[in-house]
């Protein structure tokens, strides 16, 4: 599951970016829904994957969650336009309202959030054929339709927030026995359900065990007459502004300039390379690629570079090799700044005791890659 992982995400990785760098650029009404449509697909593409490899895992090892610095409200607008597109691709009303008491940076597992809330949006679009879906973010018990937010546990840590995801649909509607099928793993409501839209009937058993990990839950409201409201809750810690924010902002997020850098790449996949190269392009840095990591540390003792991208899943040594035989050039060679890059989230505790100063779990978006490059070399000025 792993190695399937990484497969699928470095293509992602390419199909995400290009489509980020496109809805950047100036474009026709058509056009960008187009691009809108390629972007959802290519969305709902990755958090299949992080449910697929989080369902086989929870079986022997229960989920694993990262800690990440990550702006709530943003990925909460991504959503949003997510569900939007889904619904405008197939006819449909769409309608998002974020609350504006949402904290801004949070820590927690945004892959996985985004993952689970994806699930939920693509199963609202798809089992409603007319009417319309909604998509309601507050602090839980503030918002949704009907009373599907439930309150804030009492006795939640100072710092910690609770926040309720609301996803409505007009859709086919369920009886309490579909509901309490729905969260059986390859289950759906019902066989007519399945072979009408299709669907592993995956999605809602990891999207709850996920919930659960994040310390929330998922809730299920039918209304007569038909549509529902599917909630997802997970608790999250608000965290402090940092003083030096990332490059490469949106969204009104201030973003610090960062100079032109050369970089080295280390990665093997030719779709990969152009991917990645083509964002260091578009945010103003050189970069060259080579394919094997035993020639990383030769190429960096012989050449000028600013910092290393290291896939983690290379021929020969592995990220976590080719690191470590980089930190052990001394200085001023092996001091470089190391970024891992991987499509398997458990590569991270091994690159960063290798040497990497910075992680990127794949897909790979330009926004991220941009806040990497700047806490990398950051940090490694500030260290010299």
């Amino acid at each position: 599951m792993a190695v399937f992982a990484h497969e699928v995400r470095t293509p992602l990785t390419g199909i995400l970016a290009i489509s980020d760098l496109l809805a950047t650029s100036e474009l026709g009404e058509r056009e960008r829904r187009w691009v809108d449509t390629i972007k959802a697909g290519a969305e709902h593409l990755s958090s299949l994957a992080t449910l697929f490899v989080d369902a086989a895992k929870h079986e022997s090892t229960g989920a694993i969650l990262r800690e990440d610095l990550f702006d709530l409200r943003v990925l909460a607008r991504a959503a949003g336009d997510s569900l939007s597109g889904r619904a405008a691709a197939k006819g449909l009303e769409a309608r998002v309202e974020v609350s504006d008491a949402l904290p801004g940076l949070v820590v927690g597992d945004p892959v996985r959030l985004r993952a689970a809330l994806e699930n939920l949006i693509d199963n609202a679009v798809k089992f409603t054929e007319q009417g319309g879906v909604a998509l309601e973010i507050a602090l839980a018990g503030k918002a949704g339709r009907g009373k599907a937010g439930r309150a804030a546990p009492k006795g939640t840590p100072k710092g910690r927030v609770e926040v309720a995801f609301h996803v409505s649909d007009s859709g086919i509607g369920l009886s309490l026995p579909e509901i309490k099928r729905l969260f059986r793993p390859f289950s759906q409501a019902n066989v007519s359900i399945a072979s009408r839209f299709g669907g592993a009937g995956l999605g809602l058993s990891s999207v709850r065990q996920l919930a659960r990990a994040m310390g929330g839950d998922v809730t299920v409201t039918p209304y007569e007459g038909g549509g529902t409201t599917f909630t997802l809750t997970v608790a999250l810690t608000v965290a402090a502004a940092p003083h030096t924010t990332a490059a490469g902002g949106e969204d009104g997020v201030t973003l610090a300039p960062v100079r032109p850098l050369r970089l080295l790449g280390v990665e093997d996949n030719p779709f990969g390379r152009v991917v990645l190269n083509t964002i260091l392009n578009e945010l103003g840095h050189q970069a060259e690629f080579i394919g094997r990591g035993e020639a990383a540390p030769e190429r960096i003792a012989s050449g000028s570079y600013d910092a290393v991208l290291m896939d983690m899943v290379l021929p020969g040594i592995n990220g976590v090799e080719a690191i470590a035989r980089i930190r052990a050039l001394g200085a001023p060679h092996g001091d470089i700044p190391i970024i891992g890059v991987s499509g398997r989230g458990e590569d991270e505790a091994a690159s960063r005791t290798a040497g990497a100063d910075a992680f990127l779990l794949k897909p790979v978006s330009p926004r991220a890659l941009a806040t990497a490059l700047l806490a990398a070399t950051h940090r490694a000025a500030a260290a010299t």
